[in-house]
C-alpha cells in the first residue's frame, strides 16, 4: 500500500517504522536537514524500554504535490503546525487522510477540507500514545510501553477502515477506534495543557519542575477546572478514570504527577511553547461556551503567556 507520513518527528518517524516493517511503500516527508539526515543515515529509532535500535531505509519527499496519490496520507504534526499544511493537502488528489496529535479544532479543519478540497476527500483524526525526543543527529529516542493509535471520524465511522486495517495487518499495532474522536481529543487537551504549562514554565527541567509542589496542585486543580468546562458542555471526558481521579483524589494525582517526572525517561520527552500557546487558545472558546469561572487554568495560561512574552523581549 502506498503511504505518506507527512512529519519526521518522533510520532510521525514511529509511525513510518511501524507501516514500513508492515510491509507498505512509505514515503515521509521532512524538510530541509531532516530530509538529508533521513537520505543518508535512514530513519533510526532507539526503543528506549525495549532497548533496541532499528534502522529502516525511507523514501523522502520535501513537498506534497497535486499530482502525487497515495492510499493513505497520515500528518503527523503539532497542533499549531496544522494550518500550513492544510491547503497542500486540499489541494492534493488522495482521498484519505488522517491528522495525527492534538487537535483543538477538528470541526474547523473538517469544514476547511469540504470547502476547499480539490477532489472529495475523507478526513479522520488521531492521537498515538507513545513519546520521546529526537537527537540533533537525526536519531529519534522512542518511549512507548505499546503500539496505539486512538482514531475516529466526525461523520460516524471512518469510512476507509479497510485501508487502515490492510496497511497495519503485518504489524503488532493497535488501531482503537472512538465513537466520539472530538470528545476524546478536547479531554486529552486538558491534561496535557496543565502539565506542560507546569514543565515549560521550568524550561522542560522535568527535574526540576518535579520539586514545584505548588504549581503541580495549581495543575491538577486547573485539570479539575477544564473537565468541569467540557462536562457542562456535555462533551463525555475520557479516560473516565483520569478524570475521577482529579476530582475525587486530587492529592494522590498530584503525588503521582510528581513521581513520575522524577522517572529518568521523562527527559526524554520534550515540549514547546508554540503549541502549548495554541492549545490554549483553542480552549478558550470552549471555557467561553460554558461560563464557568476557571481560576487555576487561567493563572497557569497566564504565568506561561507572561514566561514567553519575557523571552521574546529578551531575545
Amino acid at each position: 500500500m502506498r503511504i505518506l507520513v507527512m512529519g519526521a518527528g518522533v510520532l510521525g518517524s514511529y509511525l513510518a517504522h511501524v507501516l514500513i516493517r508492515g510491509g507498505n511503500d512509505v514515503t515521509v516527508l521532512a524538510r530541509t536537514k531532516r530530509a538529508a539526515q533521513l537520505q543518508q543515515d535512514g530513519l533510526v529509532i532507539r526503543h528506549y524500554f525495549q532497548r533496541r535500535t532499528t534502522v529502516d531505509q525511507v523514501k523522502v519527499v520535501s513537498e506534497l504535490r497535486a499530482e502525487d496519490i497515495y492510499d493513505l496520507i497520515f500528518v503527523v504534526m503539532k497542533y499549531n503546525d496544522f494550518p500550513a499544511v492544510l491547503p497542500a493537502l486540499a489541494d492534493n488528489g488522495s482521498a484519505n487522510i488522517v491528522l495525527v496529535g492534538n487537535n483543538g479544532d477538528t470541526r474547523g479543519m473538517q469544514q476547511f477540507f469540504k470547502d476547499n478540497s480539490r477532489v472529495p476527500q475523507n478526513i479522520a483524526f488521531g492521537f498515538q500514545l507513545n513519546g520521546g525526543i529526537r537527537e540533533a543527529d537525526g536519531r529519534v529516542i522512542c518511549i512507548r510501553a505499546g503500539s496505539q493509535m486512538v482514531l475516529g471520524s466526525l461523520e460516524g465511522e471512518v469510512p476507509f477502515k479497510p485501508l487502515l486495517t490492510r496497511a497495519f495487518r503485518q504489524t503488532k499495532y493497535k488501531l482503537d477506534y472512538s465513537e466520539d474522536i472530538n470528545a476524546w481529543l478536547l479531554s486529552h487537551i486538558v491534561p496535557i495543557v496543565a502539565i506542560n504549562s507546569v514543565n515549560y514554565l521550568h524550561d522542560f527541567d522535568l527535574s526540576q519542575a518535579a520539586k514545584d509542589s505548588a504549581r503541580w496542585k495549581q495543575a491538577v486543580a486547573a485539570m479539575d477546572e477544564g473537565f468541569s468546562v467540557l462536562a457542562k458542555l456535555g462533551i463525555r471526558t475520557n479516560p473516565a478514570s483520569l478524570v475521577n481521579g482529579v476530582k475525587r483524589h486530587p492529592a494522590l494525582v498530584y503525588r503521582g504527577l510528581k513521581v513520575v517526572h522524577r522517572l529518568p525517561f521523562m527527559k526524554l520527552i520534550d515540549g514547546t511553547f508554540g503549541e502549548l500557546s495554541a492549545l490554549y487558545r483553542a480552549f478558550e472558546s470552549v471555557q467561553q461556551q460554558a461560563g464557568l469561572p476557571t481560576p487555576a487554568w487561567d493563572d497557569l495560561k497566564q504565568q506561561a503567556f507572561r514566561k514567553d512574552a519575557l523571552e521574546q523581549a529578551e531575545g
